[in-house]
């Protein structure tokens, strides 16, 4: 019970930290892990264990889904080359930093060991990048390129997280079939996901509970982890590609309220997730404090440092280094862009540097190592460091850094959403016009509400004109498709999409609310 007890108090917290993060313009998991590291220093405070492949689930696949669900295909094409750069040769480079200092610190660590820790520190988190890139206004380019990145760096990561940790538990390892593992588990990957999404888009289709909708959505997003884990293939691969494919086909088949709920309900669950996470990686530490003895104390402290500084400095170098070879290829050979982007700069280089936060997944994967894995206690300390400093530091100085910095102005967004309500208007007035008797229909529509609220004192039901709410819905649709249209020709992106179709879904919904009425 006291557990219980602890979690609804500190989701409190976690909310009035949130409202407190929105008015200081910080991040809220900045607060988050502050508040985790407070923990480990409460006395009484129990140590919770959790089951490795629960934590992994629990905690990675909804906030992965969310984070994918937002991704547009077609920005992440046009900027393929430095995504893959951060998820790919970042992540490498991080791996192999961490697991040098790792041990040259501890020698008696291992390999196996030193290499697992790297690749859990290495990924930053889509959720922790998305919760300060949210709120900074960065240009677009720079948004698609952080997101996209920590997007797939989890599945490179996890992949060498797992063949490190089995060898670090085993004593074996055997290095030759990790590249076409690689291949094959990647390529199955995005198959099951494509494939398992259009099977669920089938069957939910003609389903019009909402809660029934949204509980079946949280069902088939662990159903695809946990088949892909079970089969042996990528899990986060699988659930990006199972999420990509969803926001590509469901506004076709969903309904406006199914719609609007779920984003709701989505938005809740991934801020509860990612307090749970913090609180209980803030009581696995309370267990490592009261088994650490006072003499080890400085050597720890000096280790998750040293950590901390590998994981962000061979970011530093990595990107800017990428960042100077893009501006004398562009200087030298001209830029070959698909449509007009903002080209990359010295300041660009310096932000995308210094966005490096990390997150739930690192904890995530913290909290998934067994109990009796060689270090874990120390393995788990400094993963929490880099979190917090991460979070911290980089979090809460990334705005005074874009203030500092050259950035481009970029309104590709605004004019895209621009470019859709110009066209979704254009066609919902030729759908008005198709229809003779539309004016007089909406005429007797204002008359019926004038009627109503004249009578309102009399207390006479309200009067609704059902050919209107219809007509209104036939017109809503006839923008639904312009809009799909335009997304599907790449006119607009993900971003543009969803503004103009939250738009859509409150014409909807007025339309449905009318009928219902009637």
């Amino acid at each position: 019970m006291f557990i219980f007890e602890l979690v609804i108090g500190l989701l409190l917290v976690g909310a009035v930290l949130s409202l407190w993060a929105n008015r200081l313009g910080v991040p809220y998991p900045a607060l988050l892990a502050l508040t985790g590291a407070m923990l480990a220093l409460v006395p009484g405070m129990p140590e919770v264990a959790l089951d490795p492949e629960l934590a992994l689930a629990l905690f990675v696949a909804p906030a992965l889904l969310d984070a994918a669900y937002d991704a547009s295909p077609r920005d992440l094409r046009a900027n393929l080359v430095p995504v893959v750069s951060l998820a790919l040769g970042a992540v490498a480079i991080t791996i192999a930093a961490v697991a040098l200092v790792a041990h040259w610190f501890v020698p008696a660590m291992g390999w196996a060991a030193a290499i697992t820790l790297g690749a859990i520190v290495a990924p930053p988190d889509a959720p922790a990048a998305t919760a300060v890139l949210r709120r900074l206004g960065l240009p677009r380019r720079l948004t698609v390129i952080l997101e996209g990145e920590s997007l797939f760096n989890d599945a490179s990561a996890l992949l060498v997280y797992r063949f490190a940790a089995a060898a670090a538990i085993t004593g074996s390892f055997s290095g030759w079939h990790i590249v076409p593992m690689l291949v094959l588990t990647s390529a199955g990957s995005v198959v099951a996901g494509i494939v398992l999404a259009r099977v669920y888009l089938r069957l939910v289709a003609r389903l019009q509970d909402v809660p029934i909708s949204i509980l079946l959505q949280f069902i088939s997003t662990f159903a695809v982890w946990i088949l892909a884990d079970q089969t042996g293939l990528s899990a986060i691969i699988a659930v990006v590609c199972y999420a990509m494919t969803l926001a590509r086909h469901a506004p076709a088949v969903v309904d406006a309220r199914r719609r609007v709920a779920s984003y709701a309900v989505w938005e809740v669950t991934i801020f509860v997730l990612n307090v749970l996470a913090f609180v209980l990686i803030g009581l696995q530490l309370r267990g490592i404090v009261t088994r650490m003895e006072s003499s080890q104390w400085l050597d720890y402290a000096l280790f998750a440092l040293a950590v901390c500084a590998a994981v962000i400095l061979t970011r530093i170098a990595w990107w800017m280094s990428h960042n100077a070879i893009s501006r004398w290829r562009i200087s030298r050979f001209g830029a070959k862009l698909p449509r007009p982007m903002m080209l990359p700069t010295v300041g660009t280089g310096l932000i995308i540097s210094w966005c490096g936060m990390r997150g739930v997944v690192s904890l995530a994967l913290a909290l998934a190592l067994p109990g009796d894995f060689p270090y874990r206690d120390l393995i788990v300390l400094c993963a929490f460091a880099v979190v917090l400093t991460t979070l911290v530091v980089q979090g809460l100085t990334l705005r005074w850094l874009i203030g500092r910095v050259d950035i481009p102005a970029d309104d590709v967004v605004e004019r895209e959403i621009g470019i859709a309500r110009a066209e979704t208007a254009r066609v919902a007035l030729r759908a008005l016009e198709s229809d003779m008797t539309s004016s007089s229909t909406l005429r007797r529509e204002y008359e019926a509400r004038l009627e109503s609220g004249e009578q309102l004192s009399a207390g006479s039901p309200a009067i609704h004109t059902p050919e209107a709410a219809e007509l209104q819905r036939r017109v809503v649709e006839a923008q639904r498709q312009a809009l799909l249209d335009l997304r599907e020709r790449e006119v607009i992106g993900a971003a543009a999409f969803q503004a103009a179709e939250e738009e859509l879904d409150l014409l909807e919904l007025t339309a449905d609310s009318k009928l219902r009425t009637d």
